[in-house]
């Protein structure tokens, strides 16, 4: 029982009950009744459970800061397993994009004698080249350096004494804080030029060509419309006004979209450098390592640990709702492009059928044209005709009598063969207009045809979006339902929790009556256990220890290389290893300790 339980026992008594007890102890102290009070030996006892509950404390503080490092060193691995994932992506990226620079720079040629350009460009790789390794040898050497020499004064001191020397360590200690300076020296520099080269680039307005303006290009009218020789003035109209009608909703609604985005920077609020290391720790820990949001939320907290969690989860948020506008407002741009070509290509076939039709029109017309200078072609023919005809009669007027029935048969076989003549253009000229009634007939029912199949796929495609539409409400409703079906049985849980705690509290509850004489008693396991006891052990250990000592682990050199390493940050590398693996324990094992498995 610890000092908790014994408070929660005694909690439950009546202040008339210790009255009593006082006024029965004062009144009776010379009766056989009570026996006169040993204070110290009572002072002992509440010493030692106070002794007791002290070390439980201190065991549990114990526990939880072991859980605390325990679990603080399982989120650090995995931190470390995310970035040995990321670093070799870095690395083969970066060769990559070496990799295509050099490439270009070997391909392009100059265009003549005069194309000095791509010389220069050549000439400015290398220069960045030289520049690149001199900064490298005077940067990164020189911390490589110091490096191999500690480890190099680290294997000689592991055989040696510490306090020898104490002055080449202090010069150690120098170089070392003289290398770090002027690291920082160079961080904060190459900060510098960073910050005016994106000045620069700001002054310069070319952060507008970073983002593409696509409501210019949806605004465009298609030459193919405004240039074609369309036969209808009122069709081609009707053509660039749905075009006017299709670029304005699609103005619409890019701007809106866009005028979300202006609501937030680029940088939701933030400035470059942090939001570039949000946007850098967020890519590194994907949807596919599990529990990644706890674990980036935890790198955030460790990078950012002047802004609290409050402000990290409204920046996610923030910049959540900045990339899902932007993939809005490219998948409205492609509505839109998609509408627009699909609305030239209806216009094209338009505009195609309208000049068919014109061309039919044409060539009736020409064809009735022509019709109508035949016949008066041969109405003039039959004028003349006619003409030489009277002159025949007044000419054979005059003939003699004798000829007169001669010219009279003459004459009604002629007109017996003209009348057959006019019977046979005038069935020609009811033929050719029963033929045009039957192409215009041909025609009409084309027309129609046409039309029926139109509005078919036109309201095939109404009873797909509608189709569509509704499939999208029942899949939002069902979404729902499965919501607000979670939520229930999220609660149902709860409450089954709720009465099970309090089941157990009514469980647990105290029932007994207050007995301060019996509380204040020794108990029969008490005096059973204590009955050969001459005096109690204030200071013995709670059990026996059957392990090893901190003196014997410490005597160990494995321990003390391994955390000699550890304090020089060495303790993962290749070196750490082979130092490790050639050391020997101070006593060899026993034999049947060795396994002879291979692993």
């Amino acid at each position: 029982m610890n000092g908790r339980d014994l408070q929660t026992f005694v909690t439950n008594y009546r202040p008339e009950d210790l009255e009593k007890l006082t006024l029965r102890m004062k009144n009776g102290l010379g009766s056989s009744k009570y026996k006169p009070a040993e204070y110290k030996r009572l002072q002992a006892i509440v010493d030692a459970k106070r002794l007791e509950s002290d070390l439980i404390g201190l065991k549990v503080q114990r526990t939880r800061h072991a859980a605390k490092v325990t679990k603080e060193s399982s989120i650090l691995r995995k931190h470390r397993q995310v970035w040995s994932r990321e670093c070799p992506r870095l690395q083969k990226a970066e060769d990559t994009a070496e990799k295509d620079v050099n490439d270009f720079l070997k391909q392009i040629r100059p265009n003549g004698r005069t194309d000095t350009a791509i010389f220069c460009l050549q000439d400015y790789g290398l220069l960045l080249e030289r520049e690149r390794e001199a900064f490298r040898k005077a940067t990164v050497e020189p911390v490589h350096q110091l490096r191999d020499d500690l480890r190099f004064r680290l294997g000689e001191v592991q055989n040696q004494q510490v306090t020898v020397h104490r002055s080449n360590w202090e010069q150690v200690i120098q170089q070392i804080n003289f290398v770090k300076n002027q690291q920082d020296d160079i961080t904060a520099k190459l900060h510098a030029e960073y910050l005016v080269v994106e000045e620069e680039i700001i002054a310069l307005g070319l952060e507008k060509y970073l983002t593409s303006d696509d409501v210019a290009n949806i605004e465009i009218i298609p030459e193919e419309v405004l240039d074609s020789d369309c036969p209808y003035p009122e069709l081609k109209e009707s053509l660039i006004q749905a075009f006017h009608s299709l670029s304005e909703r699609c103005k619409c609604s890019l701007q809106s979209l866009q005028d979300q985005l202006q609501r937030t920077d680029r940088f939701c609020g933030w400035c470059a450098d942090d939001h570039q290391r949000f946007q850098f720790t967020l890519s590194q820990y994907t949807p596919s390592i599990p529990n990644h949001r706890a674990l980036y939320m935890d790198m955030l907290q460790r990078i950012f640990p002047e802004k609290s969690r409050l402000e990290l989860m409204e920046h996610e948020r923030v910049w959540d709702w900045q990339r899902f506008t932007q993939a809005q407002l490219r998948v409205v741009t492609q509505q839109c492009q998609r509408d627009q070509e699909e609305l030239l290509a209806r216009a094209l076939v338009t505009l195609q059928e309208a000049r068919h039709a014109h061309q039919e029109e044409l060539e009736l017309h020409r064809v009735h044209q022509h019709q109508q200078d035949i016949c008066s072609h041969l109405r003039e023919k039959l004028q003349q005709w006619r003409a030489q005809q009277e002159e025949v009669a007044k000419l054979e007027a005059a003939i003699a009598a004798r000829e007169k029935e001669e010219e009279e048969a003459r004459l009604r076989r002629q007109q017996e063969k003209e009348a057959t003549v006019r019977l046979q253009c005038k069935e020609k000229v009811r033929q050719f207009y029963l033929r045009q009634q039957k192409r215009r007939e041909m025609l009409e029912q084309r027309d129609q045809e046409r039309l029926a199949n139109l509005r078919s796929v036109m309201e095939e495609q109404a009873r797909r979006d509608k189709k569509r539409v509704q499939f999208r409400a029942e899949m939002l409703q069902r979404r729902k339902e499965e919501r607000e079906a979670l939520e229930h049985e999220r609660q149902r849980e709860e409450d089954e929790k709720q009465h099970r705690a309090e089941v157990l509290r009514n469980q647990v509850g105290v029932v007994a009556e207050a007995d301060p004489e019996r509380m204040m008693a020794d108990t029969e396991a008490w005096r059973s256990r204590h009955l050969n006891v001459k005096e109690f052990e204030l200071q013995r250990p709670l059990y026996s220890i059957n392990t090893y000592t901190d003196t014997q682990i410490v005597s160990d050199p494995r321990v003390r290389v391994e955390q000699a390493l550890r304090e020089a940050g060495l303790h993962q590398s290749q070196y750490a290893k082979q130092v490790l693996s050639v050391l020997m324990p101070p006593k060899p094992p026993r034999r049947d300790t060795k396994s002879i498995l291979k692993f």
